[in-house]
């Protein structure tokens, strides 16, 4: 009887474990990144920019209960639920991606230096290609 007892008490210690690392992995992120989609999705208001699940590029016009208007031209303006709506880019030019990993906007000036390129005002960087002489070989 000593034996069985064991085994069940370790198939029952395994059984919590297998739980509590779903828990971790998938289960707690997948609430967080939901938390994050809603917060975003409820902020949005008239005049953000956004990037819908399909690559469309527009801007706010109307906010619904379940959908939202964006403008995506002069003269053309489409409603989309708001479960379609990926980013939010704010009129300050801030992205808002809950699915995506926070990043560091800018890589550090350390590297920037080493790829020899330009910064410019809006925190890209441009780089330049050496025009050959003439007479150059490859």
């Amino acid at each position: 009887m000593n034996g069985q007892a064991g085994s069940m008490w370790t198939t029952v210690i395994m059984f919590v474990a297998i739980i509590a690392i779903f828990y971790f992995l998938i289960i707690r992120p997948q609430k967080k990144r939901d938390k994050e989609t809603k917060a975003m999705l409820d902020a949005m208001k008239k005049g953000d920019k956004i990037i819908t699940i399909g690559g469309i590029h527009g801007t706010v016009v109307a906010v619904k209960e379940q959908t939202v208007v964006i403008k995506v031209d002069d003269n053309t303006r489409i409603e989309f639920t708001k479960s379609a709506v990926s980013t939010v880019v704010n009129k300050d030019g801030a992205k808002s991606n809950p699915n995506k990993k926070k990043e560091d906007k800018a890589e550090s000036a350390a590297q920037v230096e080493d790829k020899k390129g330009e910064k410019t005002e809006d925190n890209t960087v441009e780089f330049k290609i050496p025009e050959k002489k003439e007479g150059e070989d490859k």
